[in-house]
């Protein structure tokens, strides 16, 4: 028996079913082990068939999908071991679309496409795996990034695998027979290499680092649009550095030593001791920038002229040295305000050191927008109630009254009233002589015996709640001042030119007055100050007065009522800081009477005469800063303000009621508008306006419009 399983064994299987491939292979292969080769020959056998014999011949054991279906040809001129019969049964499965996937004591024939998601084995490495089999692998990137190698080696992998990048730990996940994975691998090891730029650091001695790489890129960009294959691979790059003047290169080998020597040949210095060079400002103001910049070059002159040989000696410039006068002719900077440019004449270190100055001052600064909110709510509630009385007996030898400081409600006001109204002098009746309140008067002054009685009572209520928000946008470190209010005379003398004629007759010459004229409404000044941060320093003048209606007295000139602040805060951006105020509670009770008589109970009223008034306020001003470092920011807060007064005059117009039909009142153009024109005023010219500019004699004369008249009356 042991002869008989030595023997080399060849089947030819022609069109054999399951059940003829176990008839036939029965006998043997139920043995445990297989020692001797076999050579298969297979046509047109089924799948499944084959499974069973591979788990006779190898002793694995093998769970089939139910889609694992097929017929198989196997062509073998050699003998092949259980090795390489197994090798074979995965080459078959791969071929036909199918996988198998280890597991713990069985293995799993499933479809190919499905078998990524089983439990395949993650190898380190492929060898000492059939290449066939089914494998996860996770390779580690160094040089490159692992997301840019993904389009590359995606077509290499057949559809049922699977290729992914993570961008966190820069690794790739491969799943796909071992065979490509292996070869995927060894891609990727030519691949990740090590790239051979090199960051080179050129020092320049006479010549501007920042010219140098303007004229060397201005160069690049001119041979790149020349010849376009000319930039293929990676370009190089130029940076200037300005504090040390020297140029980082960074690019493949050959184009740094072409750059190289450019740079080279134009870092020579100038025949002359000195050269001349235009520098424009874009934010500072050349004229304030020229104390500062001779202040920083005398040091830099100093430097110079210690530093430079003595003519003569090993080392120093042909044709003699540098000026007697301590360095001061080597440097001249003048300022040109109509291109706002500094015109600079020194050495060539002088002019880059002076360059950096010039570029660290010459900075967008930020804007500051300051919102000062004035509010303040007052009450003020007043009473009066009094009796006056006369009374005139005179034929009895009896006459009394009384007449209280009650401004125009006193008795004798009213008496004097009634006398000139009598008299058919209607202006006494005027809201200036007239009381206010309710006054009740009785009497009789037609007989002998002529008595009055004047009752005043008032009751009055005021309510005050003004809010004021002045804005005004100013740049760092500069004043602004923003009024809003009246301008508004004070008489501050009057005068009267006397001139005589004769010795006794006077002529009274012309009078006149001076006048002076003061701001009267809300006043803000502000200086800000940006710190380094968020913070804020702000120097505030806060100013708002108005003027007394009831005080305007035609002897004394108005009266105004203000209130100031005048300080120097920090806020922080965006802060709401309290800047002053007043909490005001008054009240002033006052009572006249008669001595004695205005004592006595109940009876007292008719010789007492009572006030009260009460007055709260409550002052505040507030401040509210924001930095305005963008012009995205400034643009954001413009948008608000600019919506909300465009707002308003919709509400307005909707609200409005003209006689004139055709007049509509201004309204702001919205903002897509005034994109899309340019502007925010209203040019758009009318039919009528371009009709006229075309040809005046097409326009009909129109008829002038003739005003209605309208009367009444006796001729």
């Amino acid at each position: 028996m042991t002869h008989w399983l030595n023997k080399r064994l060849t089947f030819q299987w022609h069109a054999l079913s399951r059940q003829a491939l176990a008839i036939l292979l029965g006998g043997f292969l139920a043995l445990p082990v297989l020692a001797a080769p076999v050579t298969l020959n297979l046509k047109d056998a089924d799948i499944n068939a084959l499974v069973e014999s591979m788990s006779v011949l190898t002793g694995k054991n093998f769970i089939v999908d139910p889609r694992v279906k097929g017929r198989v040809t196997i062509i073998s001129s050699k003998p092949m071991d259980e090795k390489e019969l197994y090798e074979v049964f995965l080459a078959v499965l791969s071929v036909h679309g199918f996988a198998a996937v280890p597991s713990d004591k069985v293995i799993k024939i499933v479809p190919a496409a499905g078998a990524k998601q089983e439990s395949v084995p993650t190898v380190d490495r492929s060898r000492g795996i059939e290449p066939d089999q089914i494998v996860t692998r996770v390779i580690q990137v160094q040089n490159v990034s692992a997301a840019q190698i993904v389009p590359i080696l995606r077509p290499l992998i057949p559809p049922q695998g699977h290729l992914a990048a993570y961008t966190p730990t820069n690794v790739l996940i491969i799943s796909d027979n071992a065979a490509n994975v292996e070869r995927i691998a060894s891609i990727i090891s030519r691949i990740d290499l090590a790239s051979n730029e090199e960051v080179e650091i050129v020092a320049l001695r006479h010549a501007s680092a920042t010219e140098i790489v303007r004229v060397l890129t201005a160069l690049e960009q001119g041979k790149a649009r020349a010849d376009p294959a000319a930039g293929v691979g990676a370009p190089t790059r130029m940076v200037a550095d300005e504090r040390t003047n020297s140029i980082l290169l960074s690019g493949d080998q050959t184009s740094r030593v072409r750059l190289r020597t450019v740079i080279t040949h134009l870092d020579t210095p100038v025949d002359s001791g000195g050269n001349t060079q235009v520098i424009y400002l874009r934010y500072a103001k050349a004229k304030d920038m020229v104390a500062v910049l001779q202040g920083a070059s005398k040091n830099l002159s100093n430097e110079t002229v210690r530093n430079t040989p003595i003519p003569g000696q090993p080392g120093a410039p042909p044709g003699g040295g540098v000026s007697s006068n301590g360095g001061s002719g080597l440097v001249d900077i003048q300022a040109d305000e109509t291109t706002n440019a500094l015109v600079v004449t020194a050495p060539p270190d002088i002019i880059r050191s002076l360059r950096s100055v010039i570029a660290q001052l010459d900075i967008r600064r930020a804007q500051v927008l300051v919102e000062a909110v004035i509010a303040e709510i007052s009450a003020e509630k007043t009473a009066e109630l009094g009796v006056q009385w006369a009374v005139d007996a005179s034929q009895n030898g009896l006459v009394g009254f009384t007449n209280f400081d009650a401004g125009t409600s006193s008795l004798a006001n009213i008496i004097g009233l009634a006398a000139q109204a009598d008299g058919g002098d209607l202006t006494a009746l005027s809201a200036s002589r007239v009381p206010q309140g309710i006054q009740l008067g009785a009497g009789d002054f037609t007989g002998k015996n002529r008595f009055g009685v004047l009752i005043s009572a008032l009751a009055k209520d005021a309510d005050t709640n003004v809010l004021s928000t002045p804005t005004v946008v100013t740049m760092d470190n500069e004043e602004a001042e923003i009024i809003v209010g009246q301008n508004v005379p004070f008489v501050t003398g009057s005068y009267t030119t006397a001139t005589s004629s004769g010795s006794n007759n006077t002529q009274v010459g012309n009078p006149f007055q001076t006048i002076q004229r003061d701001d009267v409404g809300i006043k803000l000044k502000v200086k800000p100050q940006i710190n380094e941060g968020n913070a804020v320093k702000l120097e505030i003048e806060q100013e708002v007065s108005s003027v007394v209606p009831s005080a305007n007295a035609a002897t004394q000139g108005p009266t105004t009522n203000k209130r100031s602040i005048k300080t120097i805060v920090m806020v922080e951006d965006g802060q709401i800081l309290v800047l002053g105020g007043l909490i005001d509670d008054q009240l002033t009770e006052s009572a006249q009477k008669v001595p004695l008589l205005g004592d006595m109970p109940l009876l007292g009223n008719l010789f007492r005469y009572r006030n009260t008034s009460k007055l709260k306020r409550n002052l505040m001003v507030f401040l509210h800063p924001v930095i305005l470092r963008d012009p995205a920011q400034g643009t954001l807060y413009t948008n608000d303000k600019y919506n909300y007064i465009r707002q308003q005059q919709l509400a307005a117009r909707e609200k409005a009621d003209y006689l004139l039909p055709d007049v509509q009142p201004p309204l702001l153009k919205p903002q897509e508008a005034v994109k899309e024109q340019g502007t925010v005023l209203n040019m758009a010219p009318s039919d009528i306006t371009l009709l006229e500019a075309k040809s005046p004699a097409l326009i009909p004369a129109s008829p002038v419009a003739q005003p209605a008249e309208f009367g009444f009356g006796n001729k």
